[in-house]
């Protein structure tokens, strides 16, 4: 194991691997910023590209393009409310309030200190506990992966305000609706109306931006802000644009929240089908229920570990997600599922025996990893004043921008205009639920884990013969299961204590 790390340190400091971290981070960034352009587009385009390199030089390349979306696909989450790449999307629900309330400079300069930490973390997990978390890996089966899901539904809590649980319950429910739309896994289709353009289901990234992006930009034409938004816009300092500073006490505040996020970012990562974007909104739900009753009235409006928290996670989770790729050849998302093609096609077969045929390879991953964190830093700090001058932008020309970017990233991912129809329609019903106050982060978060929790759920009813005694008799699943219902019944004891306090001096 020492002389393939040993191998492995040679094969990622030579210049061409050195080089090929620093295009495909800085590519991966500016790829993660638009709209509709998602890492796994990026990286089928780099196949080919690849085909004359080494595997080893074939594989950094696409790894830093890889965390690199990740990484700044946070930026038009927190600027413009329009995330860049799914794993943003929790990012957009304190970051983009940051950004309206004069911190834009800060809200990204949080964003990046915290990937900063998270891909540390998940690097190190990764060099020091991979054959370990290969076993780990292999030992869940499908009962498990639905109680997990199950618990990642109990992050309801996280996106409702006061008073507002049930509205949370409903909106999960629609979400968990709309994932139903489409093909069933034994082929049936259902919820289609006949229509072949159905049969696939409706698209993740056409929710998230037409609840977020092409909501946002129709608000603020229905509102009319779009001439007090500029002129206000104008009036804004360079300071409150490119202020990157963190005080002491912010560093305390949300220093317990990158830890616990950049463990579990990291550990969800691992679990193939999971992927950043569960442990983005896993980890905000968990801060959430977490922070102190004072601390959580402030998520939605700008909190700073309602930011730090998913934007740590999502990085430690892409970190973690190549330990299954690499150690078991299984693909825990679609990035790693183009990422794994490329492998194979360069001659490599990932599987428990890659860091002994290929230690080349499988080291020098790894370790450009950790490289590619630092120069994500280096490439994005100074740039934050810069990029955070897109709130200067008139809201008359960033509207229109929004709008473009919103419908163009989706019509480029099918070529098909029925998408377009749908985005509008659901960006309408979105504009009526912002307005009659209903969250629309349990929708997501409902379609996310729809289609994951049905598949498990049918395997481990398949498996166990019709009975639910899966719940109870697997340790794993059962140990989950206990967590989910202490998630779920704690904050209800604290909102009774609460009131019992309250109480006598009203």
């Amino acid at each position: 194991m020492i002389e393939g790390i040993l191998t492995g340190l040679a094969t990622a400091f030579t210049p061409i691997n050195l080089m090929m971290v620093l295009v495909g981070c800085f590519a991966g960034t500016f790829i993660g910023m638009l709209p509709g352009l998602g890492p796994v587009s990026a990286i089928a385009l780099m196949i080919p590209i690849t085909y004359g390199f080494d595997p080893a030089s074939g594989m950094i390349l696409m790894a830093g393009v890889y965390y690199g979306a990740v990484f700044g696909g946070s930026t038009s989450a927190i600027l413009i409310n329009a995330p860049g790449v799914s794993g943003a999307v929790a990012t957009a629900f304190d970051g983009h309030p940051m950004a309206k309330n004069g911190m834009a400079g800060k809200a990204l300069a949080l964003a990046a200190y915290s990937s900063f930490f998270g891909g540390t973390i998940g690097a190190i997990f990764l060099f020091a506990l991979v054959p370990v978390l290969a076993s780990v890996s292999l030992s869940f089966q499908s009962a498990d992966y639905f109680a997990l899901m199950l618990f990642g539904c109990t992050a309801i809590a996280a996106f409702s305000g006061k008073g507002q649980i049930l509205k949370a319950i409903l909106m999960t429910l629609l979400g968990l609706m709309l994932a139903t739309v489409g093909e069933d896994p034994s082929g049936i289709q259902r919820f289609t109306f006949g229509m072949p353009d159905l049969y696939g289901g409706i698209s993740f990234l056409l929710l998230s931006m037409a609840t977020f992006a092409l909501a946002e930009a129709l608000l603020v034409v229905l509102r009319g802000e779009l001439s007090s938004a500029s002129s206000a816009a104008g009036k804004m300092s360079k300071t409150e644009l490119g202020s990157l500073k963190l005080t002491g006490e912010e560093v305390k505040d949300i220093a317990p929240a990158v830890s616990r996020s950049s463990v579990l970012g990291f550990f969800v990562g691992i679990l193939p089908g999971a992927g950043a974007t569960i442990a983005s909104f896993l980890a905000y739900g968990m801060e959430r229920n977490l922070a102190p009753a004072k601390k959580k009235e402030e998520f939605g409006k700008g909190s700073a570990r309602g930011l730090a928290a998913p934007e740590t996670a999502n990085n430690a989770a892409s970190t973690g997600s190549f330990v299954p790729l690499l150690t078991l050849g299984i693909p825990g998302s679609a990035t790693t599922a183009v990422m794994l093609g490329a492998l194979l096609s360069y001659g490599v077969q990932p599987g428990p025996r890659l860091y002994i045929d290929h230690p080349s390879v499988f080291w020098a991953v790894i370790i450009s990893m950790y490289l590619g964190n630092i120069i994500l830093l280096v490439l994005n700090l100074p740039l934050i004043p810069y990029i955070s001058k897109l709130l200067e932008i008139p809201r008359q020309l960033l509207t229109p921008i929004i709008l473009f970017f919103s419908l163009i990233g989706v019509y480029l991912v099918s070529f098909n205009t029925v998408d377009l129809t749908m985005m509008v329609a659901i960006g309408v019903a979105a504009v009526m639920f912002r307005v009659l106050d209903f969250p629309l982060a349990p929708l997501l978060l409902g379609f996310i884990l729809g289609g994951m929790l049905e598949d498990n759920l049918r395997r481990a009813l398949l498996i166990w013969d019709g009975s639910w005694a899966f719940l109870w008799e697997r340790p794993i699943t059962a140990t989950i299961m206990v967590i989910t219902l202490l998630t779920l019944i704690l904050p209800l004891i604290s909102s009774l204590r609460d009131r019992r306090i309250i109480k006598p001096t009203i």
